[in-house]
């Protein structure tokens, strides 16, 4: 099979908007402070940053939500989340549909004063969350697509579709985040692959 070169796409730019959602998870406390101290502890583990977009004074390894299963709780409730708005806004209900939300990445970041991270996006993952664990007075933003700008609290959540470029400014605060990015995938295709032994 021949690679297809550039020369045999057209590409078209559609105009369109994107959602960002943003909610609290203030009440969920307890799952909030376990996915703190396990970004502590990975840290402790695995010391060395994660080169990334993300320019941080530390960034655990992609796949965190492998090495401790102090995050799941946390990986849980934001699937909720994500479903419930779904549904809710877009008139989507995932569950109706035979769809389960799957963590393609789940990594933790610790910024200090000037660091940042580069545009970018999270393509191919369905959804992307932050989960702000903490952040002070002056901690930068998140902005998509050098237009919108979103100014978390701590214990905030945001989530968007993946395909949608952001990036954080040089922070003047600190600020930890851990962030989720989840693919939906057929419920058939899961049982079929647990079936076999294969965790997904």
């Amino acid at each position: 099979m021949t690679t297809p070169s550039a020369s045999e796409f057209t590409q078209f730019n559609v105009p369109t908007e994107s959602t960002v959602f943003g909610c609290s998870l203030r009440d969920a406390a307890p799952v909030l402070d376990l996915a703190l101290q396990a970004l502590y502890e990975l840290r402790q583990a695995h010391p060395d940053a994660t080169p990334s977009n993300v320019k941080a004074v530390y960034m655990s390894p992609w796949k965190s939500h492998h090495l401790t299963t102090d995050l799941a709780p946390l990986i849980q409730l934001v699937a909720d989340k994500i479903k419930s708005a779904t549904q809710q806004f877009l008139g989507v209900d995932l569950n109706q549909l035979e769809y389960d939300l799957r963590v393609a990445d789940c990594w933790g970041a610790v910024y200090e004063q000037s660091d940042h991270t580069v545009p970018h996006t999270h393509y191919p993952s369905d959804f992307s969350a932050v989960i702000y664990l903490e952040m002070e007075e002056q901690s930068s933003p998140i902005i998509f697509e050098n237009s919108f700008s979103v100014s978390p609290t701590s214990g905030s959540l945001v989530f968007f579709p993946g395909h949608l470029s952001h990036h954080v400014p040089a922070t003047q605060g600190k600020r930890v985040i851990v962030v989720i990015n989840y693919i939906k995938i057929p419920k058939m295709h899961i049982e079929a692959l647990e079936s076999k032994g294969v965790t997904v």
